[in-house]
């Protein structure tokens, strides 16, 4: 980016500090205080001129500006303007000061500052921390904190990227002295040479080796060395999302970044959530505060539809990224290793039998057999019993146990077909469901599915497709119906071939663009479609997923954008269905289901770290609060927690 201006807060033309001092000066004296102007003036003003305005005022009205303002101003919105008024490093020490004081420790906000200024800032703040408190910050971050977490603090503190060959003769201290000793080039170039030789990316190994605080500030230096904008992006979000808004979080990175990356932040933001920063900050905030917040966002990006530079070479490494990992896909349903057959019957014909039903004994059996396991005993049941076990499970469960356990029980074809067949049959169709299946499936899984539809229902699903939708997204669900993705290894030519037709389709009408998208993204193999987007990035220097959200509507477009995440990150693509059945009022059980029960043996426990990672919350957490409503006894909570795995 060399040295263009990236940031929204810039100087002021025809500025004038004593004009200025006058002008905050009336809105605070008298009764009241006009809020709207000394918001519209400060957000308008570069920091240096902010300080200028400050000794103007000193020098006019003999008071300092700062501690008028906390007179006349409360809460989130006085903390926000009192911290665009205090210079960079004084707000940093500040901040620094507010997350080591008291019981305890803001290990994040410690984190972020840290790990996100440059050498110069780091002095700076340094500097600041001992004229404002007269304490020595490497002291206090020492008393403060403890082990590889304090050691890698303090590295940082010594100027990033510039610390001494301190050996602690640990797995630990490897991580530390290789990212504490290297420039932020040449770091860059060993995340891409590990990703080709390891095929698994720097940060996953961390999350596998690492843990705790330590884990995350590791995590936060390797985010700031591939993209600062983005690691704030991240930031961002999670200070956003969910019930409450983590207001030092946003006020922080609001003020320190308005003047240097606020615009790539911004377009990192809409990369990786397909939300505009601006309409998040809209939807989260109020009032005056919301308005200042806005002013240093400084513009709404879901009208673009082309990258800036900084955040074009990120999509282009995410997707190259995303290209080469070979992700390990792990489940948490494993087979049970002394696993009888006959046994597992005996017992479930024992729960069922009788007054009243064993729901514990049922749920501890079906939950630790692999599916395979429960074919096997479905199969015993009848021989040994003369029963059908589905038959007598339906009878004894009920509401969602029932539908919860039955899923369990069907192999993942059946499950599928059924999942389908709901999601087509009565008044309405639930397109999520239709997508989701089709999209995330194998070329034998859904020709499995397509087998056992036929078999249950009579009836072909392409049929049944035809019957229950129409246009565009009727063509792309029977496309990808056919389960005739290709296979093999990626054709490097043939990818820019399919990117240039894409880049080019981008310009052409309506109709024919969606053809050109379908017939590219509803054929070509997973790997081939990481290679093709890579490229379009590179020529094209376009969004392609707000190309999609632009120029395409409907179901067609949820398609299509169900494709897209599937192919970046599946994982992560089922992570935010599941945050997305269970957030907000009442859950949606069909698609939670649907879900736990489909990727428990694939790659459940990927989904879990994508969850995780997004969201700042464990799937478990979630699970073991959103379905507390209407289960009252307790088992389909606790089926799904066992299914789960685990708390992360």
């Amino acid at each position: 980016m060399g040295e263009e201006f990236r940031g929204t807060i810039a100087d002021q033309p025809d500025f004038d500090a004593g004009s200025d001092a006058e002008a905050l000066y009336n809105a605070m004296k008298g009764f009241g205080s006009d809020k709207e102007a000394i918001l519209e003036l400060i957000t308008s003003r570069s920091n240096a001129q902010r300080q200028e305005i400050r000794a103007a005022y000193k020098s006019q009205y003999g008071k300092d500006l700062i501690d008028d303002l906390k007179y006349e101003l409360t809460g989130k919105f006085e903390r926000l303007i009192v911290g665009l008024m205090r210079p960079p490093a004084y707000h940093d020490a500040k901040e620094i000061k507010d997350a080591i004081k008291g019981a305890g420790t803001d290990e994040k906000c410690l984190i972020e500052i840290l790990t996100s200024r440059t050498n110069e800032q780091i002095h700076n703040l340094v500097a600041a921390y001992k004229d404002a408190y007269g304490r020595d910050l490497e002291e206090d971050v020492i008393g403060d904190t403890s082990g590889h977490f304090k050691k890698m603090l303090i590295v940082l503190l010594q100027d990033l990227y510039d610390a001494g060959e301190a050996q602690w003769g640990t797995d630990e201290a490897k991580f530390i002295m290789l990212l504490g000793n290297r420039s932020v080039t040449h770091l860059q170039l060993v995340f891409d040479e590990y990703q080709k030789i390891a095929e698994n990316s720097i940060e996953d190994s961390i999350k596998s080796e690492l843990s705790g605080d330590f884990e995350r500030l590791m995590l936060a230096v390797v985010q700031c060395i591939r993209s600062k904008p983005m690691y704030f992006a991240k930031r961002l979000y999670k200070s956003m999302k969910g019930l409450g808004t983590a207001d030092n979080t946003l006020i922080r990175i609001m003020v320190s970044r308005s003047e240097i990356d606020m615009l790539d932040i911004r377009e990192c933001f809409r990369l990786r959530y397909e939300k505009s920063l601006y309409n998040m900050i809209q939807d989260d905030t109020s009032g005056e505060y919301k308005r200042t917040l806005l002013n240093l966002c400084g513009g709404d990006d879901d009208i673009a539809g082309e990258f800036f530079p900084e955040a074009a070479q990120i999509a282009y490494k995410m997707w190259e990224i995303s290209a080469m990992t070979k992700v390990q896909l792990r489940g948490t349903v494993r087979p049970y290793q002394n696993f009888d057959p006959a046994s597992d019957a005996q017992a479930l014909r024992k729960a069922m039998k009788g007054f009243g039903t064993d729901e514990d004994t049922i749920i501890d059996i079906v939950t630790h057999r692999s599916n395979a396991q429960r074919q096997e005993i479905r199969q015993t049941f009848k021989s040994l019993l003369g029963r059908e076990l589905m038959a007598d499970l339906k009878s004894e469960l009920s509401k969602n146990l029932e539908r919860l356990i039955l899923g369990l029980m069907m192999t993942p074809a059946e499950f599928d077909a059924k999942m389908m067949k709901k999601a087509m049959e009565g008044a309405g169709t639930d397109e999520h469901s239709l997508i989701e299946i089709l999209v995330t499936r194998s070329n034998q899984e859904i020709q499995e599915m397509c087998s056992a539809y036929q078999n249950a229902y009579k009836k072909s699903l392409e049929d049944a497709i035809v019957s229950d939708t129409s246009g565009q997204f009727k063509r792309i669900l029977i496309s990808l119906a056919q389960g005739a993705r290709e296979e093999g290894p990626v054709d490097m030519a043939r990818a820019l071939e399919d990117a240039q037709v894409l880049a080019d389709a981008c310009n052409a009408d309506s109709g024919d663009m969606e053809d050109k998208f379908m017939s590219i993204l509803c054929t070509r193999s997973f790997p081939h479609l990481r290679r093709v987007f890579q490229e379009f990035v590179r020529c094209s220097n376009k969004d392609f997923e707000q190309i999609i959200k632009k120029e395409m509507s409907g179901d067609f477009k949820n398609a299509m954008f169900a494709i897209v995440r599937s192919v970046k990150n599946q994982p992560s693509y089922f992570a935010d269905r599941l945050y997305k059945a269970m957030k907000g009022l009442g859950t949606d059980d069909r698609a939670l289901i649907r879900i736990m029960v489909s990727r428990s043996e694939i790659d459940l426990f990927n989904i879990r770290k994508e969850f995780k990672e997004t969201h700042d919350a464990t799937l478990h957490e979630f699970i073991q609060v959103e379905t507390l409503v209407g289960d009252t006894s307790g088992d389909y909570r606790k089926t799904l927690l066992i299914i789960c795995g685990g708390e992360d």
